[in-house]
């Protein structure tokens, strides 16, 4: 915890462009930066960045170097258009908008697991970042199966065989492997069609794939074994909504702890589904690492 302390976030200063650190998962409600309920541990990283737009600083420095230009009956020489250039960014760095996001993850000290809330695979290296500096050292891998997740995905296509508790939803990305072939997605389809199972007789596969989970959530999985879009289905929601719990403090550890072991159960189906894990990939490192991107 002072670990974190020493990195939490502070707003960007008039000349900075970038910012971030850790801040209180539980936002105003709470000062501590770690959320724990039992063995699952809640951290949360703000990022803050200065937008000031490339076309806003060149039409600057092209007025002003324009200026110095008739005003010395000279044009101004590389360097002098890059010093320009640092000036007029320094100059209106103070008057730029601002623009801030919090990326959540927990860890699961019982599976060694890292779970980062996150579209973006930057983002999520930039929170990986943050926890090992803080820390001082954190091995930590993405998450790798035995088994290619796109030919595995193919075969699911293929076959209609998933493993226990997964079904198929109503869309997939398809793609040709040569860098320049085809791409098709397919949204609101039945994945079972004679259309879809012509498109991968004819050597597309899936890279992108629509999955239930037991009636818990749904996501997509992609490739990289990356989850996007995951939702929990009405089911959870309404265990969620039937807690008789007023403060929002308890109200967070609640939800937090029925997300927690919801997503432990859908992680430990997850992985075998697609071979296991790799163990000679991960064999040097204390936590594995995934992404997964909620609605």
């Amino acid at each position: 915890m002072d670990k974190l302390e020493e990195q939490a976030f502070t707003p960007c200063h008039s000349q900075q462009v970038l910012s971030f650190g850790f801040v209180s998962p539980l936002g105003k409600h709470s000062e501590s930066l770690v959320h724990s309920a039992g063995n699952f541990m809640m951290v949360a990283v703000k990022r803050q960045e200065r937008i000031l737009p490339a076309a806003v600083v060149n039409e600057e420095v092209e007025e002003r170097a324009e200026a110095i230009s008739a005003k010395e009956s000279r044009k101004l020489s590389r360097k002098e258009r890059l010093e320009l250039k640092d000036q007029v960014t320094m100059e209106l760095l103070p008057r730029a908008f601002t623009r801030a996001g919090v990326q959540y993850a927990y860890i699961d000290l019982a599976e060694g697991l890292l779970v980062i809330d996150s579209s973006s695979a930057k983002r999520a290296d930039e929170l990986i970042d943050s926890l090992r500096e803080a820390v001082g050292s954190l091995p930590v891998i993405p998450l790798t199966p035995k088994n290619i997740p796109l030919k595995t995905m193919t075969s699911w296509l293929t076959s209609g065989d998933l493993p226990e508790g997964f079904n198929l939803g109503d869309e997939c990305e398809l793609k040709a492997l040569s860098d320049e072939g085809a791409i098709v997605r397919c949204k609101h389809q039945d994945l079972q069609s004679d259309e879809i199972q012509s498109l991968l007789g004819s050597g597309l596969h899936a890279t992108r794939l629509h999955l239930f989970w037991k009636d818990r959530l749904e996501c997509i999985v992609d490739e990289k074994l990356a989850v996007k879009r995951l939702k929990f289905t009405d089911i959870v929601m309404e265990q969620i909504d039937s807690q008789n719990i007023e403060s929002a403090p308890e109200l967070f550890d609640a939800d937090f702890a029925l997300m927690t072991m919801e997503l432990r159960g859908f992680i430990q189906s997850l992985i075998p589904a697609f071979g296991g894990e790799n163990l000679n990939a991960a064999e040097e490192r204390l936590n594995t690492a995934l992404v997964a991107e909620t609605e």
